[in-house]
């Protein structure tokens, strides 16, 4: 959907054995780095996890922290920054700063970079509100929204030219300007994040974050994500 993109910067290599291994630590004798060469292939260590941590509502969650994830996510709308905030725990965030970045506010208005690169705006479609009152957003009404980021661009443009600080112009724009950021996640925040943010009643731009973060955790941690797939994914439980 529309330009939203989620990118891998890093992750912990070997992550299902990475949970194993401290999974181990809570009951082996040893001292587990040490036994490396005898720990279970990356496979195998995922299966163990499901077995012995997930299977059958355990909910055994502490071992699962220790892989990290580092993604850079962008062109989102700000209301998708603000949503996912809320929900920082075993999470980290570096927002772009629009106090730093108004160049492409200006770029808008000079005609350099067009609207919707910077702004965004729901696609055109039936819609409905909290209260389940359902609305059509039109093609009218669209451009109609589009005039108005371009006229809010000039505006931020003029107060710019007039001296005004960048935190004092960025008040004039509309909220959903675009924005990229760099989050950190382990397993079971990431976790805790889908169940959360891809459940059916969460907003729109939030559940395609979600759409799209999806494929590198699967890539990541496909034993973990198959559990997950087949037990939470969607089913709007509560979050570990």
């Amino acid at each position: 959907m529309d330009r939203f993109t989620v990118a891998v910067i890093s992750q912990t290599p070997n992550p299902q054995q990475t949970i194993y291994a401290a999974m181990h630590q809570d009951y082996a004798e040893g001292f587990v780095a040490h036994e490396r060469d005898k720990w279970p292939s990356e496979e195998k260590a995922g299966q163990l996890v499901i077995t012995n941590l997930l299977k059958g509502g355990r909910g055994h969650y502490g071992p699962l922290e220790h892989p990290q994830m580092v993604l850079n996510i962008g062109w989102f709308p700000h209301s998708t920054m603000q949503q996912i905030r809320t929900h920082r725990v075993g999470v980290s965030f570096d927002v772009q700063s629009f106090r730093y970045t108004g160049s492409r506010i200006l770029d808008v208005a000079s005609g350099k970079q067009a609207v919707e690169e910077v702004f965004y705006l729901r696609p055109l479609g039936f819609y409905s509100d909290r209260q389940g009152k359902k609305y059509e957003y039109t093609a009218e009404q669209r451009q109609q929204d589009l005039d108005w980021c371009l006229a809010a661009s000039h505006r931020y443009q003029t107060r710019i030219d007039q001296g005004f600080s960048e935190e004092h112009a960025r008040g004039l724009i509309p909220f959903d300007i675009r924005q990229h950021w760099v989050m950190s996640a382990n397993v079971r925040s990431l976790m805790h994040l889908l169940d959360l943010r891809w459940k059916a009643d969460a907003q729109l731009e939030a559940q395609k974050m979600c759409e799209v973060i999806w494929p590198h955790f699967q890539a990541w941690v496909p034993a973990i994500a198959t559990w997950y797939e087949e037990n939470r994914l969607k089913k709007a439980r509560l979050a570990p």
